[in-house]
């Protein structure tokens, strides 16, 4: 639960990230409201073919008496088009992030930048960075697709189909949802997909608790153009907790060589970083010998003889 939890507190911080920083969250609306315009266009596409790829593909039922034809048939278009939103979500972040690569590669080293004063770069071509972006998305969309045939399949089930299978359909999309938003940072870090995929799978409670919900939302219609940037803002945020950076950071700031600057502070705050405290000589007592000698004890007066003439 606590990895879920940081997951969702990710997505948030890169969201107020971005509010915070509202030129980056003006560019980074560019992008998105292109792929938006792609994606809405073959969505209503597939909506209006989807009885005639449905009647296409099942002919053997064209001879079925009413009403079971109709409703074999509104049941297959139905898992249709949610294959397509199902794909359409998982390849919308893809798409976005290759059309908006040089900005958002920006917006990450930004946060980089404000929190940990250093950002990794691949020191690689533009093009070169567009080629390995594009051929790691093709490899997870392969991936995506065989887990949406899979679950296509188990939709036929009865109740478990119309229950279990979305909500596991959501925690696929938002699993590899999350792949390809930490890959805009990983990919600065030169690591490889089979890698991030290796690390993603370490902490599997944070990565869907940073996709599902970024899914769920991306459902509603202009909503994805506008969490866009800041889940790239977050999910560089949460590259650096699995990658242990934050950590790595205070532990060389506690290591590094005592200055001029450090000796003065620590002189002024005895005893802490595991300094000892300055011995400084106990207070002494006044010495008895200090002062004037006391008076010796007085002799009584000589009498005078009163015989004495």
């Amino acid at each position: 639960m606590r990895d879920l939890a940081g997951g969702f507190g990710h997505l948030l911080a890169g969201q107020k990230w971005v509010f915070r920083h509202g030129r980056w969250l003006g560019f980074g609306l560019l992008p998105g409201l292109l792929a938006l315009v792609l994606y809405a266009g073959a969505l209503i596409g597939l909506g209006y073919g989807a009885d005639d790829l449905t009647a296409w593909a099942t002919p053997f039922a064209d001879d079925w008496s009413a009403p079971w034809l109709g409703l074999f048939r509104g049941f297959l278009t139905a898992l249709v088009f949610c294959l397509g939103l199902f794909v359409a979500v998982i390849t919308f972040t893809a798409v976005t992030l290759l059309i908006g690569q040089p900005f958002y590669e920006s917006l990450s080293e930004q946060v980089d930048r404000s929190v940990g004063g250093e950002a990794p770069e691949s020191g690689l071509p533009l093009a070169r960075e567009l080629w390995i972006s594009a051929r790691d998305s093709v490899k997870v969309l392969v991936r995506v697709l065989l887990y949406g045939v899979l679950l296509f399949a188990l939709g036929f089930i009865p109740v478990v189909g119309q229950t279990v299978i979305p909500a596991i359909g959501f925690c696929v999309s938002g699993y590899f949802l999350t792949e390809e938003l930490t890959a805009v940072a990983l990919q600065r870090r030169e690591v490889e997909l089979k890698e991030r995929l290796a690390l993603l799978r370490g902490r599997r409670a944070m990565v869907l608790g940073f996709g599902v919900p970024l899914v769920l939302a991306f459902l509603v219609p202009l909503v994805a153009v506008f969490l866009m940037p800041g889940a790239v803002a977050g999910a560089t945020l949460m590259v650096r907790e699995l990658r242990g950076e934050d950590e790595e950071r205070a532990d060389g700031d506690g290591d590094r060589a005592e200055g001029p600057a450090d000796a003065a502070a620590r002189q002024e705050r005895p005893g802490e970083h595991g300094h000892p405290a300055p011995q400084h000589p106990a207070p002494q007592q006044p010495s008895p010998y200090s002062g004037p000698y006391a008076a010796g004890p007085r002799y009584p007066a000589p009498q005078q003889n009163p015989y004495a003439q």
